[in-house]
């Protein structure tokens, strides 16, 4: 477990994302990491790193630029610019507190398994740093008032109770100004149906060119107001606070497993 409360007063906080190191959603959340510590680190990837998920750079050296005092921009992924500030970019020193987004665009349901902003405070969450996940649901324009206004109280509330060693907390906020969130909830993860668009753009002898897009359903609103799933909570325009574990194993099955397979 976490001890908790974290002193974010004294937190050395580590902010990243998968946009880019000068984009609005990090800048948004290195100003509210400012509230409470001035020991804040950005390191974030050089370029948008969208639908990188957990991947890693293996097979080339990684060119790191420091931009700024703590501000750095790494030519990778998100989990490249995690391990570099942890490993080496912070002096040896761990960070108290891991803060990845705000990401313009859903992360929650099935979406998980590909965000680049989540899949960094996995890796914040496997090196033992308490990491949150922040997003704002949607298409442009985005509503950044809502991240602005209610990110603060998230990171106090969330800190303030212990959670598992194995676990990250991923925050979704509907795409509405402030004033129409109707609350937040905590959450589990549920399911949206995504269908995905392949356009054939070029078609040259055996050489084609495709692109893939992503067609988000609208999210209807439930008469009955329910949050019990991140899904059914932003359809409801209640901010989404939902726990992951690392762990992916599906324990109802093992014992049926090992009956057939001893």
């Amino acid at each position: 477990m976490f001890d908790a409360p974290l002193d974010l007063k004294n937190a050395r906080i580590l902010v990243t994302n998968d946009d880019g190191v000068q984009t609005p959603g990090i800048e948004l959340l290195e100003k509210i990491a400012r509230e409470f510590t001035d020991d804040v680190w950005v390191v974030g990837p050089q370029q948008d790193n969208t639908g990188a998920g957990h991947s890693i750079t293996y097979n080339a050296p990684l060119e790191v630029r420091q931009f700024g005092p703590r501000h750095f921009a790494v030519d990778g992924t998100p989990t490249d610019c995690v391990l570099l500030a942890c490993k080496e970019l912070l002096g040896g020193k761990l960070p108290t507190l891991l803060l990845s987004g705000v990401n313009p665009g859903p992360n929650f349901a099935e979406n998980i398994t590909y965000s680049g902003t989540i899949s960094a405070a996995f890796e914040g969450t496997l090196l033992g740093v308490p990491s949150i996940a922040f997003s704002v649901n949607g298409r442009k324009p985005y509503c950044w008032d809502g991240p602005a206004r209610f990110v603060s109280d998230i990171i106090r509330r969330v800190t303030a109770v212990s959670w598992q060693k194995d676990t990250l907390i991923n925050v979704n906020f509907p795409n509405v100004p402030a004033e129409e969130i109707v609350g937040m909830a905590a959450t589990r993860q549920g399911r949206r149906k995504y269908d995905q668009r392949i356009a054939c753009l070029e078609e040259d002898g055996p050489r084609r060119m495709f692109q893939l897009d992503w067609l988000l359903p609208d999210l209807e609103p439930d008469a009955a107001r329910s949050s019990e799933t991140d899904v059914e909570a932003i359809g409801n325009k209640i901010i989404s606070i939902c726990p992951l574990k690392l762990g992916l194993t599906d324990g109802s099955l093992i014992k049926d497993l090992k009956r057939v397979l001893d």
